[in-house]
């Protein structure tokens, strides 16, 4: 199982003080946060894309490219890269550069956006969404896959026997998850190429994910990637933890009641019991957490969302710290305790490259045998 922290890229007015964090703010605290991400041990920092106040996110590739400068080992990713409004090609490209700096340790995560504005900025229409996901992932998987693409399609110009560069490291694509919240297209998208399949369950009521999760699971099996079951499936999570409970909600509330994506509508409480937000001890955050597995099945990937709603870079630090210490450990035990002995750990670079070598899909990559492979 791959944990770690993702981000939507806020700005969000701090509740406690009145205070506002800059731009600067918010773009030097994601650095700082991956930084502790992979200090506590935790495996993979996702930042979002958006292109419109109040997020800073507009280039996940550069920010990420910084971090991993300065990190050895975490895995880089994006919470969302607009598969609707970016043109492919640029996306193979920066993808496909990214993974050369980081030695690999990129992955991303297509989507079609939460924004309606930001479509006629980029000249596309809203109207065309789920047609643009579908033609641009499909060129997208081409770019990466073939040496030479020749293409004509509805929302882009032609290429004519187009070569993107640089070419994916070790002729390995980064491995792509399909983020959706309500649109059966990109289940089935995902699962026709066996990309992952990363459901944001962070807002709605489990029971509206469970069906678009079965639905990626059992397409994927159809198209012969592995079992329903091996089917490489990621979800959100937000905490806040505290001592005890009653602390954790204490400190939490103000934050939650006025924070833009969910304030001033169900209560803190109401919202805990119905989505995996979860505030109080790290007992609870752990209980929480794993019982994630009996709505959704045996999954690859826990992404949390811990820097919004105007909480303070210092905060979100001492969240992380006390998550590394009396939460991740526990987690990783139990996770390793569930775990089918053939059930295939979350893609990275280096076992799709040994599943390739191979000549295997990666669902069906047993991990002592792409050990061995690494290993020579």
């Amino acid at each position: 199982m791959q944990i770690g922290v993702f981000s939507v890229s806020d700005i969000t007015t701090d509740p406690t003080n009145n205070t506002t964090p800059s731009e600067n703010d918010r773009i030097k605290a994601s650095v700082a946060i991956a930084k502790k991400v992979e200090e506590i041990g935790m495996d993979v920092y996702a930042i979002g894309e958006h292109h419109n106040p109040p997020f800073f996110s507009s280039s996940p590739t550069t920010t990420l490219a910084h971090i991993a400068a300065q990190t050895e080992r975490i895995i880089l990713s994006t919470a969302t890269t607009l598969i609707t409004t970016n043109d492919p090609v640029k996306i193979a490209e920066d993808f496909a550069m990214l993974q050369h700096l980081s030695d690999g340790r990129v992955d991303l995560v297509l989507g079609r956006g939460n924004t309606a504005p930001v479509y006629p900025w980029f000249g596309k229409n809203m109207q065309d969404s789920v047609d643009l996901t579908v033609e641009n992932a499909h060129l997208l998987h081409r770019l990466w896959n073939e040496d030479s693409v020749t293409w004509d399609g509805k929302f882009r110009t032609p290429l004519q026997n187009f070569t993107s560069t640089p070419r994916p490291l070790d002729d390995v694509a980064p491995f792509v998850w399909h983020g959706s919240i309500r649109t059966p297209q990109v289940a089935e998208i995902a699962a026709y190429y066996g990309d992952g399949f990363f459901a944001n369950n962070i807002f709605w009521p489990k029971e509206h994910y469970q069906q678009l999760i079965s639905l990626y699971r059992e397409r994927f099996e159809h198209y012969g990637h592995g079992r329903a079951d091996q089917a490489f499936v990621g979800l959100g999570g937000q905490f806040y933890l505290g001592k005890t409970s009653q602390e954790a909600a204490r400190e939490f509330r103000p934050y939650f009641d006025n924070a833009p994506v969910y304030g001033h509508g169900p209560s803190m409480e109401d919202f805990t019991s119905q989505t995996p937000l979860t505030v109080g001890s790290p007992q609870e955050v752990i209980e929480k957490t794993l019982s994630f597995q009996e709505y959704f099945g045996d999954y690859h990937r826990q992404l949390f969302l811990v820097d919004h709603a105007g909480l303070p870079l210092k905060t979100v630090l001492n969240q992380l710290d006390m998550f590394g210490e009396h939460v991740l450990p526990e987690l990783r035990a139990e996770y390793a305790k569930r775990k089918p002995a053939d059930h295939p750990d979350a893609p990275t670079h280096a076992s799709l490259t040994a599943a390739k070598q191979a000549g295997v899909k990666p669902a069906q990559m047993k991990n002592e045998q792409a050990e061995a492979i690494e290993n020579g």
